[in-house]
Order: C-alpha cells, then structure tokens, then sequence
C-alpha cells in the first residue's frame, strides 16, 4: 500500500506514536498497580488500570484502521487514537 499524501503520512506516524506511549503508559500502570499492591503499598487503582487498557486497546484498533484506510476513514482512526488518549490523560493524570 503507498503511503498516500504527506499529511496523511505524518498523521499515521503521529498517531502511531501517540498509540505506542498510550500501551507503554497502559503497562506501566498496570505494573505499578500489580508492584504496589504485593508490597502493600497504594497503587494506582483498579480503575485507572481499567481505564488506561481500554484507552489503549482502542487506541490500538483505531491505529490498525488508520494503518489500513485510505481518506477520510484513516483521518477519522487518528482522531480517535487522539481523542482516546486524551480523555485516558485528563480523567486519569489531570483531574
């Protein structure tokens, strides 16, 4: 598949890194939770670490159609990996 235009491409390339630090992120709090917990200290939450894979499994998905697609559907995957990391950093970091 060609790479289409180069703002699509840089979109693809920004959203694909976005996507990767939201996994990282997403594990990090999952294994702070899991550390915390067998040492009994307070981690994160069963909810954030909820909130961050789903943030992130959806983040995944929408890559993969950013990935694939062509025109508006790969513009409209990019959102949502935006949207999803967005709304996983303001309801979990910022608020």
């Amino acid at each position: 598949m060609t790479g289409g235009s180069f703002g699509l491409r840089f979109l693809r390339g920004l959203s694909g890194i976005v996507t990767a630090g939201l996994v990282v992120l997403a594990i990090g709090v999952a294994v702070t939770q899991y550390l915390g917990h067998s040492r009994g200290f307070p981690g994160p939450g069963g909810l954030s670490v909820a909130a961050h894979i789903v943030a992130a499994v959806v983040a995944v998905f929408a890559q993969r159609v950013t990935d694939h697609r062509r025109g508006f559907s790969a513009v409209l995957g990019a959102i949502v990996v935006f949207v999803a990391t967005g709304l996983v950093l303001w309801t979990q970091w910022w608020q």
